[in-house]
């Protein structure tokens, strides 16, 4: 039986596989750059799972300056059809508490300077985007919170910032009056390139703070830091037991893997050889 190849993109707090057997360490390079750091090849309940931390050991670089492009790419490079993506998130409702658990099925993107498409110039490539996540791996990864007994919230709005800044009171207070769930500063990026890529996305999205419209609630890098390390623990626990199951090869209830068969444009015969040797990972079997 054929199985999925996992990837986890670690974030705030999970920077490197502990408690996971390292199997190998790779250094890689993309056409769209360096990723963030060494990939780690590592065993998770018998199956191997490609781990990389989006902003490096030591938490190095901030969301606006992660290569997304490279990230991605290189997990694509890897192999790698599903991604798990584990960030910091601040919560906008007053039912989802810090340390509780997100997983978004929707975005808004309020990023302003992201390189965010493989596909800038030619070939023109246009996916669909109306449902950004993966409904078969959210709900893997759900009932994995459930069996593990986190607080785990299944759906929700993400908006998505810029960085490094945190919001305004106006900005926390319109995003509220969107009926947005978190904010956060990586997932929305991620998802448009995990699509491009065809891999199945979804995110734990770890809740460690109310953003700044609830009165008497600061935000600040050591409250986001101290309720991460509260809760990191719990993502670690739901990808070891939701693991096997994604792990397992289905068709689930998705086209993620197929995301890109209806959504080229241009004759890719007409399309410059150096511009296809960049996306040929990504383009590979509809050039046969």
């Amino acid at each position: 039986m054929n199985r999925r190849k996992i990837g986890v993109m670690g974030g705030s707090g999970l920077y490197e596989p502990h408690e996971f057997e390292v199997r190998k360490e790779l250094e890689l390079d993309t056409p769209f750059g360096k990723p963030s750091d060494t990939f780690h090849i590592v065993d998770v309940e018998g199956i191997e799972v490609v781990f990389l931390s989006r902003h490096g050991r030591g938490h190095l670089i901030p969301a606006p300056s992660v290569n997304f492009r490279a990230n991605i790419y290189a997990m694509k490079m890897l192999g790698v059809d599903t991604l798990i993506s584990v960030s910091a998130v601040g919560t906008m409702k007053e039912e989802v508490a810090p340390t509780e658990i997100v997983i978004p099925n929707q975005f808004i993107d309020f990023t302003k300077n992201r390189q965010q498409t493989f596909f800038e110039d030619t070939p023109a490539i246009h996916i669909s985007f109306a449902d950004p996540t993966c409904p078969y791996l959210s709900g893997v990864l759900h009932e994995g919170g459930i069996r593990t007994g986190a607080k785990i919230h299944p759906g929700g709005t993400y908006v998505c910032i810029e960085g490094p800044a945190f919001s305004t009171r106006a900005e926390s207070r319109l995003f509220r009056s969107w009926g947005v769930d978190i904010i956060g500063m990586t997932a929305a990026t991620e998802a448009k390139l995990a699509r491009e890529a065809e891999m199945c996305y979804a995110s734990l999205s770890l809740v460690t703070d109310y953003d700044v419209w609830k009165e008497r609630e600061e935000v600040s890098g050591d409250m986001i830091l101290k309720n991460m390390a509260l809760c990191i623990e719990s993502a670690k626990e739901i990808i070891r037991v939701a693991t096997p199951s994604i792990a397992e090869e289905t068709n689930g209830n998705c086209t993620c893997r197929q995301a890109l068969s209806d959504a080229i444009v241009s004759d890719l015969s007409r399309v410059p050889e150096e511009k296809m040797n960049m996306v040929k990972v990504l383009l590979e079997k509809y050039l046969q």
